[in-house]
């Protein structure tokens, strides 16, 4: 069966995966500073953190709209599949149900399944491998929706990043105390529950000390890690994330690891030296 895979713009996509044919960005919009921005191959970071930093405003999103997940599932392939950011987080999710809808009252029936990754960045990456490898395995559509609906529910999200303004500013962690003691360089760990929400897994004085700190809550949470693969995604940090990949192989073994500059969304919300970390 052909199959064809659409992930919103707030997950990373590997050269291989790009050149495969077989996946395609549904990209979120950014607003900033009086300026609208597309999270597409158009997208320029550093461009992007520099208006970000001189704006006192929050930047705001947006999702893409039901059209336009509607026109990714017109195409050839018999199997088409959407990964979502955290439907907890926005309304890419629900944008891509309402698009399959929309579809099946223009064009009619059509194996469409969306995915709500209650995660983010590689999360979704992950998820999307995962959907490629089952439907090369040659499982059939239901067996694949199984298959990678057990395989979210296994997933784990954990990052440690510069600061939660941003998150903070856009709503995104009720709940939780963002205002951290700047003066001390207290830097959080955070993660995410079962649902898609941001918790609070610990703190720690510094980013070294929260990385590690981050470590080691993966190497406790994780199970049968060498049939998994590890995704690491940084902003502006590629050493930063070597160095969690390190420590992380020096405690346990994955089947592969996988090493992604976040783009677009993620690293508005990643900023300058975030680091996230999904298996």
């Amino acid at each position: 069966m052909s199959y064809k895979i659409i992930v919103d713009s707030c997950g990373e996509l590997t050269e291989e995966m790009k050149a495969s044919g077989h996946y395609e960005t549904a990209s979120l919009h950014i607003d900033v500073g009086g300026h609208h921005i597309v999270d597409d191959e158009t997208f320029d970071q550093a461009s992007f953190l520099k208006i970000v930093a001189e704006t006192e405003e929050c930047a705001k999103s947006s999702c893409p709209s039901p059209e336009r997940y509607m026109e990714g599932y017109h195409c050839e392939a018999e199997h088409v599949y959407a990964v979502t950011l955290s439907a907890e987080l926005s309304g890419s999710y629900n944008s891509a149900v309402l698009g399959k809808s929309l579809y099946k009252e223009e064009y009619g029936e059509k194996d469409i399944h969306v995915f709500n990754s209650r995660s983010a960045s590689v999360g979704e990456t992950l998820i999307a491998l995962k959907i490629a490898e089952c439907e090369e395995q040659g499982m059939t559509f239901e067996q694949v929706i199984d298959t990678v609906e057990a395989y979210i529910c296994e997933q784990n999200t954990y990052f440690v990043l510069e600061t939660l303004e941003t998150l903070r500013k856009n709503g995104r962690l009720t709940g939780i105390k963002s205002v951290m003691a700047s003066a001390l360089n207290i830097k959080p760990v955070m993660g995410a529950t079962p649902e898609g929400t941001i918790v609070q897994l610990g703190k720690a004085r510094g980013v070294k000390k929260a990385l590690a700190k981050m470590v080691e809550e993966v190497t406790v949470q994780v199970r049968n890690s060498e049939q998994k693969i590890l995704a690491i995604a940084h902003c502006n940090c590629l050493e930063r994330a070597k160095e969690v990949k390190k420590m992380l192989e020096e405690k346990a073994s994955f089947r592969d690891v996988i090493i992604l500059d976040t783009a677009g969304i993620s690293s508005m919300y990643a900023s300058d030296g975030g680091v996230i970390v999904v298996v």
